[in-house]
């Protein structure tokens, strides 16, 4: 896998994680705060912050 195609996975998975725990639909700058800033519950950033220790976890069990 080359550098792009792997920051590509990882931005997919990011964005995954932000729209079905955080509820944000994309995680590029829009350049408008009501765009690009957002209210978040601090059970949904947990949820989020899981699901990337998990991904991360699964991609170095994958790396071996």
């Amino acid at each position: 896998m080359t550098h792009n195609t792997i920051q590509t996975d990882i931005n997919d998975q990011l964005a995954a994680i932000a729209q079905k725990h955080l509820f944000i639909e994309t995680l590029k700058t829009r350049n408008s705060d009501s765009l690009d800033f957002h209210e978040v519950s601090v059970w949904g950033i947990q949820a989020a912050l899981e699901a990337a220790y998990a991904a991360g976890l699964a991609a170095a069990r994958e790396v071996k």
